[in-house]
Order: C-alpha cells, then sequence, then structure tokens
C-alpha cells in the first residue's frame, strides 16, 4: 500500500513532493475530497441488495477517511485535511443537509445511486490522470477503495475492522469490486 507500515507518515525517503491543490479546479477538487464520504454513503445502503447497516459499519468508514492521514501521499492527506476542515458554511450541498457538528467530516450531497458513484469514480480517474502525480493517483484510489473495505468488513462476525480476518458478504464482495473496476483498481 501507499501508507506506512507504522500507520505513521514516513519522515524521509519516499514522501511525495508538495501538492499544489490549486492545479485542481474547484469542481474537481470537489469531486476528490466528497467522493470517499459518497463511498461510505453507497457501502452503508440497501442498494448493494442487503440488509442495512449500522452505525458500526458508518464508524467504520470514518476510520478509513481519517486513516488517509497517514498515508505517504500528499493528495490524500490533502484529501483528508479538507474533509476535516470544511465550515459550517461548505457544508450545504444540493440537499442543503447538514453533516454533524464542526471538526467532522462533511459529505454534502453524498446521496447518490450506485451507477452515480461509479460515475464519479470514473470522472475522479480521469481528473487523476490528467492532474496528479502516478503515484499520487494510484494513493488515492487505494485509499477509496480502503475506505469502502472497512464498511463492508465491519459487518464480520468480531464486529471488527479487521481487513484479514472478516469475510464480506458476496454483494459486498460484488459492489467492492465494481467500485475497484470503477477507480481503474480491478
Amino acid at each position: 500500500m501507499s501508507h506506512s507500515a507504522s500507520g505513521e507518515p514516513p519522515t524521509t525517503g519516499s514522501r511525495l513532493g508538495a501538492l499544489d491543490t490549486a492545479t485542481f479546479p474547484a469542481s474537481e477538487w470537489r469531486l476528490l475530497t466528497r467522493l470517499p464520504g459518497r463511498v461510505i454513503t453507497a457501502a452503508l445502503s440497501t442498494e448493494i441488495d442487503r440488509p442495512g447497516r449500522t452505525v458500526r459499519e458508518g464508524l467504520a468508514g470514518l476510520e478509513g477517511i481519517a486513516a488517509g492521514r497517514a498515508f505517504d501521499s500528499e493528495l490524500v492527506r490533502a484529501v483528508v485535511a479538507k474533509i476535516y476542515a470544511e465550515s459550517d458554511d461548505d457544508r450545504g450541498g444540493p440537499s442543503g443537509r447538514s453533516a454533524g457538528p464542526p471538526g467532522e467530516p462533511t459529505y454534502a450531497g453524498a446521496a447518490t445511486s450506485i451507477t452515480e458513484l461509479f460515475e464519479a469514480c470514473r470522472a475522479a480517474v480521469r481528473i487523476l490522470a490528467r492532474r496528479a502525480d502516478p503515484a499520487d493517483s494510484a494513493a488515492y484510489r487505494q485509499w477509496v477503495q480502503s475506505v469502502a473495505a472497512r464498511v463492508c468488513q465491519a459487518t464480520g462476525p468480531t464486529g471488527s475492522v479487521s481487513p484479514t480476518t472478516d469475510p464480506v458478504d458476496p454483494a459486498d464482495r460484488r459492489f467492492l469490486d465494481d467500485l475497484g473496476t470503477a477507480l481503474g483498481l480491478g
């Protein structure tokens, strides 16, 4: 993966160059910063042909977003910082909904269909191919996939979010595989 084994970003070595978020037009940056929340929403939805999710699964997704802070990718860390830094004024999207108290990540406009989510993923891949370093692009796409995986794995028999021990439901496996394909990972 693109993050260190200790969970902390490395202080030397493979650290990528500084990211200039001005490289991305506002609409593209918004897509990149909102996509992880849209992935959580989709993974929590009943549209994937399984019972509804619980708070535990949603929290697992939020933990996945927060884990991006430790990735060895300036892009991923910048996206996570933006998610957590959005002000109350930025929270209202097309639906006008607020996602929570200050300091919590926001996902305005996150409610979309699975088809719309996969289209957004493909759009993100095109944006990243044009504007991001290939290593940052790969790290971002892997990170978004890992956020969804955490949600899907949180339903294991122990309730833990262990990516190596909890089985994934066949419907969730299909969703993760389709998401990986949309993100250009499969």
